[in-house]
């Protein structure tokens, strides 16, 4: 399917979804098929993004298939966004806002956010403060790590602020990282302004060194049947929970055998990772008894990326924070050489 085509089953779910329910008073396309012309081809290891914006909280509604196409919906508020500046200011938001992707926008006040991000997008001042952004997150939570919180949670603790370190240079880019695939942003962007020869260190912070094709392959394999039990699980009260259903399979399971394909197998263990411990929380919550499901197959996970015990998470997060200056030079010099165009 063409991403216009996707994009137009996307704006019907929205409108529709406005008739019925009041409280949402805008919605805008995030993701990866932001600035993507309409007659791309969308992946099938690929969703279409969309925020909706309400006066007060709403619950995500996560991933669904409409129309032959995969949805990702969640939900923010006005006062998370933010004043136009703010949103300039945050590199979560501004991407969304950088080309015109407002779907619905009944008040304006999206209209002018856009303006002022699509205006200010590539000032330094504000790329810097993105940059910032990102590297405060960094730090705050890998310093934050709790030894004796449960093993899913010490996971994602531990790889979702590594993995920003990936970002950080997509962000001086003024590239959208994405989620999944932040990895392999960060390599081309970094390849793209002459540091490419330090990629290799960078992913060495998520896999410790490598984890060869076949292995990847082996662990995707089990992650497939794991993926299966927990999908049958009730998941209701995880902010992750409809991701773990049928609808995100191709998301986890194609999409990672996508990157494998392609070469990027250590860059799949991102998610591998992510998903093992997000599957393993939902066992631990609903159903222990299922645990020797999921355990054997998420600890040999963290045994080849090296991460198994907290002490290893603790060493390999101190790391990671100790980089962050040498990193910072290579994220001003991206900056630098953008902003010269």
């Amino acid at each position: 399917m063409r991403v216009g085509a996707a994009r137009a089953v996307a704006v019907d779910w929205v409108r529709e979804r406005m008739r019925v329910d009041p409280s949402i008073e805008g919605a805008v396309f995030s993701g990866s098929t932001v600035g993507l012309p309409d007659d791309a081809v969308l992946p099938v290891s690929s969703d279409v993004d969309v925020l909706l914006v309400r006066d007060s909280p709403g619950v995500k509604v996560g991933k669904f298939v409409r129309g032959g196409v995969l949805l990702e919906v969640s939900t923010v508020t006005w006062a998370q966004l933010g004043s136009p500046e703010d949103v300039l200011g945050s590199w979560v938001f501004a991407p969304m806002f950088r080309t015109d992707g407002v779907i619905a926008d009944p008040s304006g006040r999206l209209a002018a956010v856009r303006r002022r991000v699509a205006a200010g997008f590539a000032d330094p001042v504000w790329v810097r403060r993105r940059c910032a952004g990102v590297r405060r997150r960094v730090e705050d939570g890998l310093r934050a790590l709790d030894a004796r919180a449960p093993l899913a949670d010490q996971v994602l603790a531990w790889v979702f602020p590594t993995s920003l370190v990936a970002v950080w240079p997509a962000v001086a880019g003024l590239v959208d990282p994405t989620v999944r695939r932040r990895y392999v942003r960060a390599s081309e962007v970094l390849a793209g302004h002459g540091w490419g020869g330090r990629y290799p260190e960078l992913l060495a912070t998520l896999d410790g060194g490598g984890v060869d094709a076949g292995r990847v392959r082996e662990h995707l394999a089990g992650l497939a049947v794991v993926f299966e039990e927990v999908a049958r699980l009730p998941r209701e009260g995880f902010a992750f929970g409809a991701d773990l259903g049928a609808a995100g399979r191709p998301v986890v399971v194609d999409g990672g055998a996508e990157l494998v394909a392609a070469g990027r197998h250590r860059e799949a263990m991102f998610w591998v990772l992510v998903t093992y411990a997000r599957c393993d929380a939902v066992v631990a919550a609903v159903a222990p008894e299922r645990a020797r499901v999921v355990r054997p197959g998420f600890e040999a996970v963290l045994a080849d990326l090296r991460v198994v015990s907290a002490v290893d998470r603790r060493r390999r997060a101190d790391a990671v924070l100790a980089s962050l200056p040498a990193w910072q030079a290579v994220v001003d010099a991206v900056s630098r050489r953008v902003v010269a165009g």
